[in-house]
C-alpha cells in the first residue's frame, strides 16, 4: 500500500522504515531540513538497534523517501500515519498536543479523495474525537476522510522488532471502512498471529497510557520494597524472585534500581493524572502521583548512598559513572536517572566522569559540565567510587581485576542490581546495591 508517515523522529522513522521493509511504499514527512536530509540519505540521528541498516536498505531500494509538503503527502498516500511528539508542557503536567493538531490541520485541506488518517502519537483521551471533527470540517473529501487511532507500543532498544512483530494491534475507529483498511494494511502482521483489538477512540487512547501507568506502578512498587528490605535486612532480589513466580504477578519489571526515565513513562503518567483531573476523576489516579514520587525518591537515595560511601562529603571526590542513557541499547538521555544523579553529585562538589557505550555525545549536549571517558575502565581512573547506573551488558563483564591499579578506592554501587556483589566483596571492594544484603 502507499502510506505516509508525518513526523519522522524516533517513532516515525522506525514506522516508516519498518513498513517499507514489509513491502509498502512509504513517503515520510519531516519539516526539520537537517533531519530530512539525513533520512533521505538513509541515515538516522538516533541509535536504535537495526534501524539504520533497515532505513538505508529501503531508501536505496526506493521504497521510502521524504518530503516537507502536505500537498505531496495527500497526493501520494492512502493511509497517513501521524507520528509526531507529545512532550510534557513546559509549565504543566499536561501533554503538549500542538504537533498533533498542527499535523492534522495541515493535512486536512489537501485530502480531496478517500483517505484514512491514523494517529499513533500518545495523546490525552478525547484528542482523537476532536481531531475527527477537524478532519470533517476541513477535508474536501468530507466523510471519506476517516480517522483512526492506533497507539504505538515501542520499547526503545527493541523498536524495530516491536513494529514488525507487535504483541497486539489496537485500533480505535468510528467507521467500519477504517477497520477494513487497517486489516488490509496490517495483514502480514495479523497472519503471523498478532491479535487485533478494534475499539472506540477513547479506549484506544487510554490503552497506551494505562499500560505505561501499570508498568510504572510495578517498577515503583519493587523500588519501595527495596527500601523496606534495607530497613529489615531482607534481600529485594530474593523477594522479587519469590513473588515473581506467582502467575498473577510475574517477574518482569520487578528489578529494583534507580527508577525509570526516558521520554515516555514519566511524562505519560503525569499527563494521565492531569487529564484525569480535567475529567473530574483525579481521585482515582492519585496513586500515580505517589508512583512518580517513589521514582524520584530512588534517584535521591542514590545521591545519599554515594555521599555516605565516600565518607559524607562529596567535595574533592572523583566518581565514575557507568551509563548515561536512560536504558541500554539506546542513546536517549531524556529524563535519564543516571544523568540526574551525575548532575547532582557534580553540583555537590564531586568530579564526575561518565561513560556510556552509545550516549556520550547526547549526554555531553545536556550535561556539558560533566567529564566523559572513552571506556568504562578509563572512567574509573583514580575514582573514589564507581556507580553502575545503566544496565549495558559490557558493564556486567567487568570484574574487580580489571580495575586493579585503576581506582583510588575500591568502592562500587550497583544501581541496577545485576552485578555479583559477592565477587566484588571477595576482592576487597565495598559493594552496595538498593535493597540488597
Amino acid at each position: 500500500m502507499r502510506i505516509t508517515v508525518i513526523g519522522c523522529g524516533y517513532l516515525g522513522a522506525t514506522h516508516a522504515a519498518a513498513m517499507a521493509d514489509l513491502g509498502h511504499e512509504v513517503l515520510g514527512m519531516e519539516i526539520d531540513p537537517v533531519k530530512r536530509e539525513a533520512l533521505s540519505q538513509g541515515r538516522v540521528m538516533i541509535y536504535e538497534p537495526h534501524l539504520a541498516e533497515m532505513l538505508e536498505r529501503n531508501v536505496e531500494a526506493g521504497r521510502v523517501r521524504f518530503t516537507d509538503s502536505y500537498a505531496e503527502v495527500a497526493a501520494f498516500g492512502d493511509l497517513h500515519f501521524v507520528c509526531v511528539g507529545t512532550p510534557q508542557q513546559a509549565e504543566s503536567l499536561a501533554a503538549d498536543v500542538s504537533q498533533v493538531e498542527s499535523a492534522i490541520a495541515g493535512l486536512a485541506p489537501y485530502l480531496d479523495r478517500p483517505a484514512l488518517v491514523v494517529g499513533k502519537s500518545t495523546v490525552p483521551v478525547g484528542t482523537a474525537e476532536r481531531m475527527a471533527r477537524v478532519l470533517a470540517a476541513h477535508a474536501p473529501a468530507g466523510s471519506d476522510a476517516l480517522l483512526a487511532w492506533n497507539p504505538e507500543f515501542l520499547r526503545e532498544g527493541f523498536a524495530v522488532h516491536d513494529t514488525q512483530h507487535p504483541d497486539r494491534i489496537v485500533v480505535g475507529i468510528q467507521d467500519g471502512r477504517a477497520e477494513k483498511l487497517l486489516r488490509d494494511f496490517y495483514a502480514p502482521v495479523l497472519e503471523d498471529g498478532t491479535p487485533m483489538v478494534v475499539t472506540d477512540y477513547a479506549t484506544a487512547e487510554l490503552v497506551k497510557v494505562a499500560a505505561n501507568a501499570f508498568l510504572a506502578t510495578k517498577i515503583s512498587f519493587i523500588n519501595a520494597m527495596a527500601e523496606v528490605c534495607e530497613a529489615t535486612g531482607a534481600d529485594v532480589v530474593d523477594l522479587a524472585d519469590s513473588i515473581g513466580y506467582d502467575a498473577r504477578i510475574g517477574r518482569r519489571f520487578l528489578n529494583a534500581g534507580i527508577g525509570f526515565g526516558g521520554g515516555c513513562l514519566p511524562k505519560d503518567i503525569r499527563a494521565f493524572v492531569h487529564r484525569a483531573g480535567e475529567l473530574g476523576v483525579e481521585d482515582a489516579m492519585t496513586f500515580l502521583r505517589h508512583i512518580d514520587d517513589v521514582n524520584q525518591r530512588q534517584r535521591e537515595r542514590v545521591v545519599h548512598i554515594a555521599t555516605a560511601m565516600v565518607g559524607g562529603d562529596l567535595r574533592g571526590t572523583r566518581i565514575a559513572v557507568w551509563g548515561a542513557a536512560f536504558k541500554p541499547d539506546s542513546d536517549d538521555v531524556r529524563d535519564s536517572p543516571a544523568l540526574w544523579v551525575s548532575g547532582q553529585l557534580h553540583l555537590r562538589g564531586a568530579e564526575v566522569r561518565v561513560y556510556d557505550p552509545r550516549a556520550n555525545a547526547s549526554a555531553r549536549q545536556g550535561f556539558p559540565t560533566l567529564s566523559y571517558a572513552d571506556s568504562a575502565v578509563e572512567a574509573c581512573r583514580d575514582a573514589d567510587l564507581v556507580l553502575h547506573l545503566t544496565e549495558w551488558p559490557e558493564f556486567r563483564e567487568i570484574g574487580p581485576a580489571d580495575l586493579d591499579g585503576v581506582v583510588a578506592r575500591p568502592r562500587i554501587f550497583d544501581g541496577r542490581n545485576v552485578l555479583d556483589l559477592d565477587t566484588w566483596r571477595s576482592a576487597g571492594w565495598a559493594a552496595r546495591a538498593l535493597g540488597r544484603r
